[in-house]
């Protein structure tokens, strides 16, 4: 069953066309990773997900329920965290949970109940009466997501949620998105690091300029370039020719080789391994300083999907949303 469901999303701002079509689909219990680089669209696609921008064409539901017909309904079954943790740093983490608890007309008992459970659960217990000013960028992140589920949504919209984090805070927020996700949330996930999608989305649409291009899970994306791929550095006397020559039948004849500053990059067929390599080379007399096999990454999808980096800046801009 389809949680999350929008069909031929379009939006427009004067005359940049953010959405062209766009179609998502997340089935209840997963992750769907929505991978593109700043102004693809990601932004207004959630905007409109979360009712906050009503779309030019086409239709999006969340449980069923039409996001544009009944935004009211929505609101109560979905949780958001943007880009930049909304916290009021003038209020203890505590007061900030109970503050959102009563914006859902929950009793004072049942606000503050539900604030502490949540403190608890995402580790803040021991600075839950600490004013937020104070908090470091990955334990702001973690009220913000925990601020989003004082309702108990049933759909969660990350848009970016690790942006400038560090490196500790940013795998941390991962490990917390697998918990909630092994307790049944449903989430749609934005984000322009390769790395975050590869490691968190069950499926991933890849959108530039406003509609997907690409969708998939992380395996299927990469699959899409073929097999591995050697990286072979040449010895003396050895150019690209006898390499792809040496390797034979090991070679994806569908993708062609290159030269890169002295390393030789040959596409292999599906189950192609290190020694395979090896021997074939040698077998061959293929002089050789070092050989590398590896798969596609995202970031290779990517490249070869856009003609351009995932974290590449888009000149067009979502209405100021990017």
């Amino acid at each position: 069953m389809a949680l999350i469901q929008a069909e031929q999303l379009t939006k427009s701002f004067g005359d940049t066309r953010a959405l062209q079509g766009l179609d998502l689909e997340v089935p209840q219990g997963t992750v769907l990773g929505v991978l593109g680089p700043n102004g693809a669209g990601k932004t207004t696609a959630v905007r409109i997900l979360t009712t906050l921008l009503r779309p030019d064409g086409g239709r999006a539901t969340i449980d069923g329920i039409d996001v544009v017909k009944e935004p009211r309904r929505i609101r109560s079954r979905i949780g958001l965290t943007g880009q930049y943790a909304a916290v009021d740093e003038r209020l203890t983490a505590r007061e900030n949970l109970e503050l959102v608890g009563r914006f859902f007309r929950m009793s004072n008992s049942d606000a503050k109940a539900r604030a502490q459970e949540l403190l608890d659960r995402f580790r803040l217990d021991q600075a839950g009466d600490r004013v937020v000013s104070g908090f470091s960028g990955g334990m702001r992140r973690r009220l913000d997501i925990s601020m989003s589920l004082v309702a108990r949504p049933t759909v969660l919209f990350l848009d970016e949620p690790t942006t400038g984090l560090d490196p500790r805070s940013r795998n941390a927020m991962w490990d917390l998105i697998d918990e909630l996700t092994a307790d049944g949330m449903t989430t749609l996930l934005t984000t322009q690091y390769l790395d975050e999608a590869d490691r968190l989305a069950d499926q991933i649409v890849v959108i530039d300029r406003g509609h997907a291009i690409a969708r998939g899970t992380a395996d299927e994306l990469k699959d899409l370039l073929g097999g591995s791929r050697a990286e072979v550095e040449l010895g003396e006397g050895t150019d690209l020719a006898a390499v792809v020559s040496g390797l034979g039948d090991l070679v994806n004849r569908d993708s062609s080789p290159s030269l890169d500053a002295g390393r030789a990059v040959v596409p292999l067929r599906q189950g192609v391994t290190t020694p395979d390599v090896v021997r074939a080379l040698d077998t061959a007399g293929v002089a050789l300083r070092d050989v590398t096999v590896s798969r596609p990454t995202l970031d290779d999808v990517f490249l070869t999907l856009t003609g351009h980096a995932a974290e590449e800046t888009d000149n067009d801009k979502e209405g100021e949303a990017a």
